[in-house]
């Protein structure tokens, strides 16, 4: 019997990969298989085929990455596997925020081995252009749940060299899985990413 990571990689082998039969894999497997399944998809040229499958796919919005009834400041916890040669392995952790100026945001940052180094790379969610949920870390939240660490700019250290100035878009490849692509300045760059809701 074929596993997760092998039934998910045999439709990404055409041309032009169908997203359907990508996101009915998907659907179908536990959330164990699925994690495996993503963690299996590494380097970009594969990443970039699975990011041009998605591109009719429904758009990505706020309640897709933090469902609507979340209290504030719960996190919700994606996993992520990057198209980067090491340390490919990755959390997106999300909430909503207080009740307030920032309700039609959610506040994020990303959770890695590394974060020692380049720092947490704390971002904003929220609508740019066409994007519904553009993960933006030009902007940093204002507070952030107790367990998350404290926030730090962007624009400095090491950090400056990886989350400067970068806005990350998104394109759902199925009801638990999304696959990004990180932009700077407006131009895109051949960074991309996958994330698999945890459970």
């Amino acid at each position: 019997m074929a596993s997760a990571a092998e039934r998910l990689q045999a439709p990404l082998q055409v041309e032009r990969p169908d997203r359907d039969e990508i996101a009915e894999q998907l659907d179908r497997m536990s959330p164990g298989e699925r994690l495996e399944a993503i963690r299996s998809l590494g380097g970009g040229r594969v990443q970039a085929r699975l990011w041009e499958a998605a591109a009719n796919a429904p758009v990505v919005t706020l309640d897709d990455l933090v469902p609507p009834d979340m209290p504030p400041l719960r996190e919700v916890i994606w996993h992520g596997k990057n198209s980067l040669p090491a340390f490919t392995h990755f959390q997106k952790r999300f909430c909503r925020p207080m009740p307030g100026p920032a309700s039609d945001q959610l506040w994020g940052y990303n959770h890695t081995s590394i974060a020692w180094l380049v720092g947490p790379g704390y971002f904003v969610v929220h609508k740019e252009g066409d994007a519904p949920a553009a993960i933006d870390y030009r902007q940093v939240p204002p507070s952030h749940p107790a367990s998350w660490p404290a926030i730090k700019a962007n624009n400095v250290g090491a950090s400056y060299f990886v989350f400067r100035d970068m806005v990350d878009y998104l394109r759902r490849v199925s009801q638990h899985v999304m696959i990004g692509r990180a932009t700077r300045h407006g131009a895109e760059l051949p960074s991309y990413f996958l994330l698999c809701r945890e459970g």
